[in-house]
């Protein structure tokens, strides 16, 4: 038996996320170091690449040890990032190339056309700094695309720079908009392409182009998945459920309670992007939406990593969270990740939410009153985004339409039980506010 100790190097590790890793099957032989500070890649104002890249060479240099696996479970920048590391220091990661296919959004739409074509919106690439004129709206016309459609950075950080365009006006401030901010996102990107082999039509379409696409919607939901040795699998599919007839994502759901058919399709599109695009020996999640009056499925977008949202949703129903899967695969294990093995039957992450424009909080839930409140729900875990004194638009990673104040994870025997549960907790949670601007 191999008890060799395996160090595995975590970009951007927090104590809350090293508590998980190391609870982990397998984790006993592991020892797990981060890789520059999480405040550093939480930033999501600067991304400084090419600094990152060096300190983090540093670090991994000076260690006396072996370096058996880095890992990250964020996005942009520490995503594309990983391959960069992975491949000086000798570790499993997917190549830079097939990562770019997934997170280059123009270059992802190209290679999903090839082998999904009925599953994607119309879609163009086009300059921001080209002339605004009657031209650039004849050529994103030419490409399909009719008002309304949306815009966005060709790569992006969460929702930032994506605007809804329903008339020439809205292109036109879209326009100043992203010539003003685009560069926070564009020149960190393009330290990135400038180390990979891109085919000329795709380098052509550098970090400060953008994508403009038809508009897509329905039943949202993420395929959680993994590539090893070439063989994809998708172990979950977790639901993203809205406030009613606002855009704001009121609860993450897991297990889907999307009709089986769909989710098989789901699962067969995945794999089957996947295999082309050539990602391997990594963990994915796509984003897809189903258009139930239609019956059609779209795919959304294609993320390199898991998402941090539903570890503690696998937790409570699989009997443990999926970072077991980035672990095993970046020691190039099988993944081992177990199934309905957990306490509950449904679990979700709730985002309790303001919908007024700003205010400043002046009181939010004590520590007491939480642990109170995640004693009287055994398995819910709260964490406030908030604090007393704390103006609500100096919140980070906030969409365009309110503000959540708090993350609740919650488990139940069944849906409608993890609703009522979750309505009990949010009348006691007391939040006071001032100043309020709306």
């Amino acid at each position: 038996m191999n008890t060799a100790v395996r160090n595995v190097f975590v970009v951007g590790l927090d104590d809350f996320n090293r508590q998980r890793l190391e609870s982990l099957k397998g984790a006993e032989d592991c020892r797990f170091h981060g890789v520059i500070a999480p405040e550093a890649v939480y930033d999501t104002e600067v991304f400084d690449i090419a600094a990152m890249l060096e300190e983090s060479t540093a670090q991994l240099e000076a260690f006396d040890g072996t370096v058996d696996a880095i890992v990250g479970y964020m996005d942009f920048p520490v995503s594309t990032m990983l391959p960069i590391l992975c491949e000086r220091f000798g570790t499993r990661s997917p190549t830079l190339s097939s990562l770019l296919k997934c997170e280059h959004k123009y270059w992802s739409r190209r290679v999903q056309q090839e082998v999904i074509a009925e599953h994607i919106p119309a879609f163009t690439a086009f300059d921001p700094f080209d002339p605004f004129d009657d031209e650039a709206l004849t050529h994103i016309g030419e490409a399909g695309l009719h008002f309304p459609f949306f815009v966005k950075p060709i790569k992006s950080s969460g929702s930032r720079l994506g605007f809804r365009i329903d008339t020439p006006e809205d292109f036109q401030h879209a326009i100043e908009r992203l010539r003003a901010e685009i560069g926070l996102i564009a020149d960190p990107f393009n330290t990135v392409l400038e180390q990979a082999r891109l085919p000329d039509e795709i380098a052509a379409v550098e970090g400060h182009f953008c994508m403009a696409e038809a508009i897509i919607g329905g039943w949202q939901c993420t395929v959680e998945g993994y590539v090893f040795e070439g063989e994809v699998v998708s172990y979950g599919i977790v639901d993203s459920l809205r406030y009613p007839q606002v855009l704001s994502f009121f609860h993450y759901r897991y297990p889907s309670g999307l009709p089986d058919p769909v989710q098989a399709t789901m699962r067969e599109l995945s794999e089957r992007v996947m295999r082309h695009i050539g990602f391997d020996n990594s963990a994915f999640n796509i984003e897809f939406f189903w258009d139930e009056v239609q019956d059609r499925i779209w795919l959304l977008e294609i993320n390199t990593r898991l998402s941090q949202s539903h570890c503690d949703l696998f937790e409570k129903v699989d009997g443990a969270s999926h970072q077991q899967v980035a672990i095993d695969l970046a020691l190039g294990r099988r993944p081992g990740m177990p199934h309905r093995r957990g306490e509950f039957a449904v679990a979700a992450k709730f985002f309790y939410r303001v919908f007024f424009v700003d205010a400043v909080a002046v009181r939010v839930p004590s520590d007491e009153e939480i642990a109170a409140l995640e004693a009287d729900f055994p398995g819910t875990v709260i964490h406030l985004q908030v604090a007393p004194g704390q103006r609500l638009s100096t919140l980070p990673e906030q969409d365009s339409y309110s503000f959540a104040l708090a993350h609740v994870w919650m488990g139940a025997d069944g849906a409608e039980q993890l609703l009522e549960h979750y309505e009990r907790l949010a009348a006691r949670l007391v939040f006071e506010f001032d100043e309020i601007v709306g």
